[in-house]
């Protein structure tokens, strides 16, 4: 599964890589062209080939972060479910706190969390339904509605 994760990763870079050096070539033609002399001409090819270059170095980074992310996510757990290796104090995000390789909470594999629908977690006076203050005619007075009646 992770060696999917990666590959599909490797190819979105790849990809990304791709249009961005298409970008620099599609730009240095539109430079050149509206250059006034051969010095700006060669500055044009020099911007290009720098963009070509930071387009690889970026495509070359995100293949070693795949590859790293593979690799921790194949010591991370077992087949048992047990947790192994975790990614320690590496910051994943640049999100202060986030990324720390470690889950809020328990996750089991392939289960999603769900909540009811049309349960009210607030404090409101009918606290087991949702209530859609853009929905009925006792509104009348903000202007919203569907310009029925909503007896839900």
């Amino acid at each position: 599964m992770q060696s999917m994760k990666e590959s599909a990763a490797n190819v979105a870079a790849s990809a990304k890589s791709g249009m961005e050096k298409t970008k620099a070539t599609i730009q240095e033609k539109m430079e050149r062209m509206a250059a006034h002399n051969p010095t700006e001409k060669e500055m044009a090819t020099e911007k290009k080939q720098d963009r070509i270059q930071q387009a690889e170095q970026h495509k070359q980074e995100a293949r070693e972060h795949n590859a790293a992310a593979k690799q921790a996510a194949s010591h991370s757990s077992t087949a048992t479910g047990q947790t192994g290796h975790h990614t320690g104090a590496h910051q994943m995000s640049a999100m202060p706190g986030h990324g720390s390789g470690a889950p809020a909470a328990q996750v089991t594999e392939g289960v999603v969390k769900s909540h009811p629908i049309g349960t009210n977690t607030g404090t409101a006076a009918r606290p087991t339904t949702a209530q859609n203050t853009h929905v009925g005619g006792s509104n009348t007075a903000s202007g919203y509605g569907t310009g029925g009646a909503y007896t839900g």
